[in-house]
């Protein structure tokens, strides 16, 4: 039986960008890896306006089905552990919290709790997580529960900080 990770090409763009420019093929927690690769991009994209920072999400998450599915199809397997691009689309929407209360960006309480709550939400699949998981295929299949994990997240992040006296 052929490796799936054997059938990835990092010189594909589509490739690339599914592996999260090639962290999802570690060969340990790659999903913590795909998040940990995602930071140093939010702290790109939290200096972009509140608006631009949403839009920049948005496609990313639409065009992360079809990243996902291209990648899952060449791979020959289902939402592979290397393909992390819906983390990366997860834990920016995690970290929308932090542009839209005028947040300090570069604050590592913000960034490491958003951190570990998207690898809980994600790891845990608590429901809906889990249901969508298991009930949606393809590319959506890939990226819905990792968009509700950043959701879930984000909200989960808002209420930690406001608890904590943070905001």
């Amino acid at each position: 039986m052929t490796n799936p990770k054997s059938l990835i090409s990092l010189s594909n763009p589509w490739h690339l960008l599914a592996t999260g420019f090639g962290s999802g093929l570690s060969p340990v927690v790659p999903g913590t890896m795909g998040t940990l690769a995602s930071v140093p991009f939010y702290l790109l994209l939290v200096q972009l306006p509140l608006w631009l920072y949403v839009a920049v999400v948005i496609v990313a998450s639409i065009v992360g089905i079809r990243i996902c599915q291209i990648t899952s199809d060449d791979m020959k397997v289902h939402d592979h552990g290397s393909i992390v691009w819906d983390e990366f689309a997860g834990f920016w929407i995690t970290m929308l919290v932090v542009p839209l209360f005028n947040l300090p960006v570069f604050d590592w309480k913000w960034i490491l709790t958003g951190f570990v709550l998207f690898r809980f939400f994600d790891m845990v699949k608590p429901w809906p997580i889990g249901w969508l998981d298991k009930r949606v295929h393809g590319g959506l299949g890939i990226m819905i529960d990792d968009l509700v994990a950043g959701v879930m997240s984000a909200v989960s992040l808002g209420l930690v900080g406001y608890w904590s006296g943070w905001i």
